[in-house]
């Protein structure tokens, strides 16, 4: 199997259906995320309000918001410290994470990126969602964990550049 386009495959040798499908199986999850993650990112970067300490709408004003309420109120302590700052981190960890994950370039550590972005903001700004699966940000939590242990096998430059490497060898 090359990985990168579907395979290829010896002489006589055949996969069934499901097989087949169990190749491609993470690939709607991967293309889902990954667009979610830039979308989310560019949505962030170009509003007027997120990337602002004070005012409706703004990083500032929801950190102080959840912080009483969060799991964690050391993180939101000191995501206040520089709310600017830290929605710039926010917001290009996840275009960064988003482009890895669409392009399958270093897969599983933007997988890895994307869970732990997704297990911050569960433990500040969603953990007080009541009952817990009406917060967002768990189940994103767990939709990238298939992706952490498995990567990109497939339309992805990891498993092109690991093919490449396989036949210079």
């Amino acid at each position: 199997m090359n990985g990168y386009g579907g395979g290829s495959y010896g002489l006589g040798e055949r996969r069934t259906l499901k097989e087949r499908a169990g190749t491609y199986a993470l690939l709607p999850l991967r293309i889902f995320l990954g667009v979610t993650f830039v979308y989310a990112g560019l949505d962030k970067l170009t509003g007027s309000a997120f990337l602002s300490a004070d005012g409706a709408g703004s990083i500032g004003e929801l950190m102080r918001g959840v912080r009483d309420s969060s799991a964690v109120p050391a993180l939101v302590d000191l995501a206040l410290k520089s709310p600017e700052g830290f929605g710039h981190a926010i917001a290009i960890g996840e275009l960064l994470v988003g482009l890895g994950t669409l392009v399958g370039l270093w897969a599983r550590l933007a997988a890895l990126g994307g869970a732990l972005i997704s297990l911050s903001l569960w433990l500040t700004v969603s953990w007080q969602s009541t009952p817990y699966y009406y917060g967002n940000d768990l189940p994103y939590l767990m939709a990238w964990l298939p992706l952490v242990l498995a990567g990109a096998t497939v339309f992805s430059a990891d498993a092109f550049l690991a093919s490449r490497r396989r036949r210079t060898l």
